[in-house]
């Protein structure tokens, strides 16, 4: 692609109501779009980001309904750019099942939505310095995995916890992704020594662009994030990088013909061999 893709990474510190997320994310977008971003990306809890589970079942809503991703679709056809709401917590519509789904919104430039993903891995996990996370008693674990098209290629989708789980990005990058979507919003005491290196694995297992907009600093619920939203080229290397954990936006272009070129020197996603499990 002549001149590269102009993306923008929206890195958040989204509050615990929709109107005030809106009011939060939208002037970013706009900056972004302004800036020359013909792709932008949100982080994972876009339209919410609250842990106490009577607070946030006060809010959530439907997909249709939900005041975040209803704005983020008009702004994306306002703007004539494709938007990538890294995730959205919305009634997942199962019936006998209360809990959320944590899902991925891709939207075109007419603000329609082209692909939806649902967080397959959700975070379990007591941390060393204490603390605890059930996300699988409020969210839905999805069931299938998501590549969608774009005018500058595929898009693999994953969210957050995902990233630690490679088999899931051997299968994207296998369907066709040249660029794989990692929105999250990372713990401070993981994102401090593991974010870099896991984004850095990815891109380099895959050959693929890796696009990781995340959450940054203390939440009005208590937790803290890490912020420092990244911009992963083919080969491993750096090409954007926030150092904080603020409200900000992280431009990058990509050139896509950077994938083939690393895929063609390392080609390991045509190197797989079956094997006896080890016992």
């Amino acid at each position: 692609m002549s001149g590269g893709l102009d993306i923008a990474l929206i890195q958040t510190r989204t509050p615990a109501t929709a109107p005030a997320a809106l009011a939060h994310v939208e002037p970013l977008v706009r900056e972004a779009a302004a800036g020359g971003a013909k792709f932008i990306l949100t982080p994972e809890g876009t339209n919410v980001l609250e842990q106490r589970r009577d607070r946030r079942d006060a809010v959530v809503t439907d997909e249709d309904a939900d005041l975040v991703v209803l704005g983020l679709r008009r702004l994306a056809a306002e703007l004539g750019v494709w938007l990538l709401i890294g995730s959205a917590i919305v009634r997942s519509g199962h019936v006998g099942d209360s809990r959320a789904a944590n899902r991925s919104l891709l939207i075109d430039a007419a603000g329609g939505i082209v692909a939806r993903y649902d967080k397959l891995h959700v975070f379990d996990v007591d941390l060393p310095n204490g603390e605890r996370y059930r996300e699988s008693a409020t969210v839905r674990p999805g069931d299938a995995a998501a590549v969608a098209d774009t005018p500058w290629g595929r898009l693999g989708l994953s969210i957050c916890y995902d990233i630690r789980f490679p088999y899931l990005y051997r299968h994207l990058a296998k369907a066709g992704a040249a660029m794989i979507a990692v929105p999250a919003a990372f713990t401070a005491p993981t994102g401090q020594t593991h974010w870099e290196t896991l984004l850095r694995a990815r891109a380099i297992e895959t050959g693929a662009f890796v696009l990781a907009p995340a959450q940054g600093g203390l939440h009005e619920d208590g937790r803290r994030t890490w912020g420092r939203s990244t911009v992963v080229g083919p080969w491993g290397e750096i090409l954007a990088r926030a150092d904080h954990d603020h409200p900000c936006i992280l431009a990058a272009k990509l050139d896509m013909e950077a994938v083939a070129k690393a895929r063609a020197a390392v080609p390991a996603l045509t190197h797989d061999r079956d094997f006896q499990p080890a016992q």
